[in-house]
């Protein structure tokens, strides 16, 4: 079993994204999307989604519109969604780096 966390990063104010809302998601062998967890990143930008995870593929949803608007900024995507695999015990940390015009990610 493993772990999965992230952290968002707004590299255009060189701080943590705060109360992003989150949701991780996990496919089933029908192709079924199963909420997993719904949660928002606290001041640091980070959240632990889940404790374990079972091997499958995931897909993790930031309301970067809803932080965007929070904050008084425009910006071009309203969410990001990152597609990744589990398939080996370990943590998996999936980090954003946002900006109101880009975004990153990788595995951490």
């Amino acid at each position: 079993m493993t772990g999965i966390s992230t952290h968002i990063l707004d590299t255009s104010r060189g701080l943590p994204a705060a109360n992003v809302p989150l949701r991780l998601e996990v496919r089933s062998d029908a192709g079924e999307w199963t909420v997993l967890s719904d949660d928002r990143s606290d001041a640091g930008g980070r959240a632990t989604l889940v404790d374990a995870a079972a091997p499958g593929t995931y897909r993790l949803t930031f309301d970067t519109g809803a932080y965007f608007e929070r904050i008084g900024v425009a910006g071009f995507y309203p969410r990001v969604q990152i597609f990744f695999r589990v398939e080996a015990a370990g943590h998996h940390h999936v980090p954003l780096l946002l900006s109101p015009y880009g975004y990153s990610t990788y595995r951490g």
